[in-house]
């Protein structure tokens, strides 16, 4: 369901779509149907090949990926680019991967649009932390082992990262994404979810086994032991 800000354009809209973790049959039928209706697709680097060719064969495309201190396009130009191609009438995906608002900026661009009076709509996705437990056979939460689960990440604007306790109430699952596991107890169990790795491991181990599978990363030396 589109949200219509005040005194929004009745002119082109905006979705902001989860890709999911990269398989196309993990999408949502929402999102299937957006991207068969779009004029526009406006992807990330992380949006799979087999999930972009599910749009329409005529709609334009156009990469606005974003790596490690790597931006193609700086956010508030992806902000004005999405406004633009709204008020030209288009209908618009912006197709993230995994879940669009999960670490993945969609609520800066919701703000953004509504500023604009863009209508908006957001398609939730399965988050790519989510499906690497799955593929790995880890129950993120389970009676007997794991109380909760944490989403973690290291990259923030312009403050200063100071890892919580995460242990403290008991066995935690931590889903780490290019980050560096500061302040982890000794014991948590950590899923370390980069593009071309997924492995389980204790905090002390995962930024070796994620460079020892040539994971061509942001990983850091000083995970705790």
């Amino acid at each position: 369901m589109y949200i219509d800000p005040k005194g929004a354009s009745p002119r082109g809209v905006v979705a902001l779509v989860g890709a999911g973790p990269g398989a196309a049959d993990l999408l949502t039928v929402r999102a299937l149907h957006r991207l068969r209706e779009a004029d526009a697709v406006v992807h990330d680097w992380l949006v799979s090949e087999e999930v972009l060719a599910l749009a329409r064969p005529d709609a334009e495309r156009i990469f606005v990926g974003k790596a490690r201190a790597n931006h193609c396009l700086p956010q508030a130009d992806i902000n004005a680019l999405l406004i633009r191609l709204a008020r030209a009438g288009k209908r618009v995906v912006r197709l993230k991967g995994g879940d669009p608002l999960v670490f993945g900026r969609g609520g800066e661009e919701a703000e953004a649009l509504a500023a604009a009076g863009v209508r908006y709509e957001i398609v939730p996705g399965v988050t790519a932390a989510l499906a690497c437990a799955a593929d790995a056979g880890i129950p993120l939460t389970h009676r007997e082992a794991s109380r909760s689960v944490t989403l973690a990440t290291g990259h923030t604007k312009g403050l200063v990262v100071r890892a919580p306790a995460w242990s403290a109430n008991g066995p935690t699952l931590l889903l780490i994404g290019e980050v560096v596991a500061r302040g982890a107890s000794p014991g948590a169990q950590a899923v370390a979810d980069w593009r071309q790795y997924a492995a389980v491991e204790r905090t002390g181990g995962a930024a070796d086994g994620a460079r020892a599978a040539g994971t061509p990363s942001p990983c850091r030396n000083d995970w705790p032991e």
